[in-house]
């Protein structure tokens, strides 16, 4: 796998609102795997450039907005799918959420004199992603619906980015063979004197899906308790995907950033003589769900005391949505009618 850098990548930027924002799943027969593969420009720009973060906050909130999307869209019915951190580190938690088919939001809570500690001096035998996560968990959270069951996947996070909590996840739940790449990156807009600067994303997730189950076996976790000198079996990769995973990982971070290199380019460039398979893409969309009327039914569940508490000089309830920034101004004299 190629290194990760924690040094924003920066590009010239033209027009390519026709092939951003979409997930575009993909399949090699001939390798027995499937995956999808996003490049996300407007809509994670949206997402967060409406919180003025600190650079390191955005590009591992933006990493965790690449990795949901790429999660999220697998789902085949109407949903939503959560992802969710909380740690002891500098960013403290991040909250991204999918509603199906196409919406996403999120936002992070850090410590900002932490974190410029942190940015300031790393350690450099962790990335800096790592540190500023710290230790904790990793949660994944799929809802059905009201009346469905709910399905939360945890992972600890100790001391490793995303990606390879992510793929943690998937080796110890799914149990399917997983890679996975994310790359998030400021880019310099040629043209446009009103915004000379915004977000990119990329990231693209690929799995070995054969048809028999033994060909989808994977190294079994080390169980931690075996006695001394005990020696566990050897283990071989199937050859389909050893040559997949070599493949994906000639993926520089660039390729997942540019605009010149859309996602069928880059599947091309990889797969093209195993005969790479495309669908249709899925459109990504920065929308938040908050409305005046949930604003209202979620204040009308505190206590009347608790309501007052919150009243402000003017008389008024203010209320700022931590997804969108968004400020609701609420008559608490309103609010007794709902309660």
């Amino acid at each position: 796998m190629n290194e990760k850098t924690d040094t924003p990548l920066r590009f010239i930027n033209d027009d390519c609102s026709a092939t951003d924002d979409v997930v575009i799943p993909f399949q090699v027969e001939a390798l027995d795997v499937r995956g999808r593969c996003v490049h996300l420009g407007a809509a994670l720009d949206a997402l967060l450039e409406r919180h003025a973060y600190p650079p390191a906050v955005s590009r591992i909130l933006g990493e965790a907005v690449i990795l949901t999307s790429l999660l999220g869209t697998s789902l085949k019915f109407e949903g939503r799918f959560q992802l969710q951190t909380r740690t002891d580190g500098p960013i403290s938690m991040l909250l991204v959420d999918f509603d199906a088919p196409d919406r996403l939001r999120g936002y992070a809570r850090f410590n900002a004199e932490r974190l410029a500690e942190v940015v300031a001096k790393p350690d450099p035998q962790f990335s800096l992603n790592a540190q500023l996560l710290g230790f904790g968990h990793l949660g994944l959270t799929l809802e059905q619906g009201s009346e469905a069951s709910r399905y939360q996947g945890i992972v600890a996070l100790e001391g490793q980015g995303l990606e390879q909590a992510a793929l943690q996840y998937f080796k110890q739940s799914e149990q399917i063979p997983t890679y996975l790449r994310l790359a998030v990156g400021e880019v310099f807009n040629a043209d446009n004197e009103d915004k000379t600067h915004s977000w990119r994303g990329g990231g693209l997730l690929l799995q070995f899906l054969p048809s028999s189950s033994e060909r989808q076996r994977m190294m079994e976790l080390d169980a931690g308790h075996a006695p001394a000198g005990y020696n566990q079996a050897g283990f071989t990769e199937d050859d389909a995907w050893t040559e997949a995973k070599a493949l994906t990982e000639t993926i520089e971070d660039h390729e997942l950033l540019d605009p010149a290199v859309t996602s069928e380019r880059l599947l091309y460039r990889l797969f093209n003589e195993h005969g790479v398979k495309v669908f249709e893409g899925l459109r990504m969309n920065e929308a938040c769900r908050c409305t005046d009327e949930r604003i209202r039914s979620m204040l009308a569940q505190f206590s009347a005391q608790d309501r007052h508490d919150m009243i402000a000089d003017d008389g008024k309830i203010g209320v700022t949505c931590e997804f969108c920034s968004k400020r609701y101004v609420i008559d608490p004299i309103e609010l007794e009618t709902i309660a």
